[in-house]
């Protein structure tokens, strides 16, 4: 059940974006193992002016910053794995490589509410987290 983020700072077309949101959810779906269904993903466009990118970047409007929350639990290889398969879904849609910064937050499943204000680590997930 991670919930992703998706930070840019140019403006997209719609199907752009959802093609760019899709190829978050499939990398998670391919390196975290998650369900298809699992889709928990917010997208961010940001006037450029607030959002700084480095300076030797050579599109700085192609910078795209992605946030993921997950439950702990999740080796370096899967979160390795993570990486590249954002990347590469990325570079796909014309974001260059060296323009995307992937950034994991692994939450512990006691600190995370779900399906009616249960704590995680009382349901079934559905899904192994520990891949």
């Amino acid at each position: 059940m991670p919930h992703a983020q998706i930070e840019v700072r140019r403006s997209w077309t719609a199907d752009e974006e959802i093609a760019i949101i899709d190829a978050v959810h499939e990398a998670l779906v391919a390196a975290f193992r998650i369900p298809v269904g699992d889709k928990h993903i917010r997208f961010i466009e940001h006037q450029p002016h607030r959002f700084a990118a480095p300076p030797s970047l050579s599109q700085p409007d192609y910078l795209t910053m992605v946030h993921i929350d997950c439950f702990a639990g999740r080796s370096v290889e899967a979160k390795r794995r993570l990486y590249r398969e954002i990347v590469e879904r990325l570079e796909v849609l014309g974001i260059p490589r060296d323009h995307v910064s992937v950034a994991v937050r692994d939450v512990p499943v006691e600190n995370w509410g779900i399906r009616g204000g249960q704590a995680a680590c009382d349901v079934d997930l559905g899904f192994d987290v520990g891949v």
